[in-house]
């Protein structure tokens, strides 16, 4: 398993993060909808909206799971804040970064995995939209441009508590 290195600006992203006044929040209808809209257009069995903290992943939205929380280090995610581009992995098993991932080898035995990074307008990417199944898959540009879509809807909302919390 490959553990993600962490940004270059790690230090400016865990302080919008915190900014935000976000982590360890119940739950909220306006992300819980863009969740469960991603899950029903994808037919997807998972999907999250997560923010990464130093050492876990946190997901301020989740479908189909009861987990709140992973470890960082064994996130998909983490990986996916490098860059700004949707980081889609078709067949996990087939890929040497998560193939003997513990979230691959046992449950929920992630096969597929596409997260789209939620980048503030700074540029500072906090964590991701992503659509995971236990079945290898692929995601075509119509089904990347959606996601891309929701994404966004994603970050209209953080920037709206973004701004709640400087007015």
């Amino acid at each position: 398993m490959h553990i993600a290195a962490k940004p270059d600006n790690e230090a400016s992203r865990l302080a919008a993060l915190y900014e935000l006044l976000i982590l360890d929040t119940p739950p909220e209808e306006r992300f819980d909808k863009i969740a469960q809209f991603a899950a029903s257009e994808f037919d997807m069995p998972i999907v999250l909206i997560t923010l990464l903290d130093v050492e876990r992943q946190w997901f301020k939205a989740r479908v189909g799971t009861d987990v709140c929380e992973t470890g960082r280090d064994l996130s998909f995610c983490s990986h996916a804040i490098l860059s700004d581009a949707t980081m889609v992995v078709e067949d996990a098993l087939q890929d040497p970064r998560f193939a003997d991932n513990p979230l691959v080898t046992g449950a929920p035995h992630i096969r597929f995995y596409a997260g789209a990074p939620l980048a503030l307008p700074s540029g500072l990417r906090l964590g991701t939209l992503c659509l995971i199944d236990r079945r290898p898959r692929t995601l075509d540009a119509l089904d990347l441009g959606i996601l891309g879509t929701l994404r966004d809807l994603a970050v209209m909302e953080l920037a709206r508590t973004e701004e709640k919390h400087d007015a």
